[in-house]
């Protein structure tokens, strides 16, 4: 009998998750169909997994806080981060996780001589990612618009800005981890703010795949090495199929049938 999955988001329609999932359940033989749900109330979030008769879920911007206060059981690291991305139904319980952080740290392998990091945004990527790029040995810093959501990373020891207090330095990397260019062509921080970062930076990440956002076409401008989050998103992919199939099959090969999905796609 055919289980069902689906990412939860708003928006949702660029959403490749279905393709990367899809193509693992065929290839593996897994009797599963993985689709995808407009949300426009986190609130509902619950409710709708319920009423969609799901047996797993991904959840996108702007519900991983939403989904986090879903969940019945939470596992440590998400529990520290206050944000789910991925639930899974085990005995009529809902148990969430984070695969961001696992999936983001995978993605910047990579790139060499990085050191320090700049993250833009202070929602629930930021919170995952964050704390587990400085278990990494990264030096990490945040920069945010307002204040307000910048207590979270203060209190952990993180250096923290908005952009009224922000002094420019110089960083590695710089990754756009608010949802600023996914709709629209804003921008993520003032430009002129941005533009002085990618003077002295080498690489410029931002986590919306699928399109060259604003942030990256400014970066380009200034010759850094670019990334969408194509590859934070098959790390985080590949650790949410294994939860969603109960750690059966080998994580290489659902990396390979994944990343071979997109790009077909």
């Amino acid at each position: 009998m055919a289980k069902f999955f689906a990412i939860f988001g708003n928006p949702v329609e660029h959403s490749l998750s279905p393709i990367m999932h899809n193509s693992a359940f065929i290839k593996l033989g897994f009797d599963g169909v993985y689709k995808k749900i407009l949300l426009k109330d986190g609130k509902n979030l619950k409710k709708s997994f319920f009423e969609h008769n799901l047996s797993g879920a991904n959840i996108t911007v702007p519900h991983k806080e939403a989904a986090f206060k879903a969940a019945d059981i939470v596992d440590d690291f998400a529990k520290e981060v206050g944000a789910v991305n991925t639930l899974v139904l085990k005995d009529n319980k809902l148990y969430g996780y984070n695969t961001d952080a696992p999936g983001f740290v995978y993605s910047i392998k990579k790139y060499k001589d990085l050191k320090n990091i700049l993250i833009l945004g202070a929602g629930g990527t930021a919170k995952a990612v964050a704390p587990a790029l400085k278990n990494e040995g990264y030096e990490i810093s945040i920069l945010n618009r307002g204040q307000e959501r910048l207590e979270y990373f203060k209190k952990r020891g993180f250096d923290s800005f908005s952009f009224k207090d922000f002094k420019i330095s110089n960083f590695d990397l710089i990754v756009n981890m608010t949802s600023a260019g996914l709709k629209d062509n804003s921008l993520p921080a003032p430009k002129e703010l941005l533009e002085e970062l990618f003077k002295n930076a080498k690489v410029a990440i931002d986590i919306i795949y699928g399109k060259t956002t604003p942030f990256l076409k400014t970066a380009k401008e200034f010759n850094l090495q670019t990334a969408d989050g194509l590859d934070m998103l098959v790390g985080q992919g590949v650790l949410a199929f294994d939860y969603f199939t109960n750690h059966q099959y080998n994580l290489q090969d659902v990396e390979n049938i994944m990343k071979n999905a997109l790009l077909k796609s």
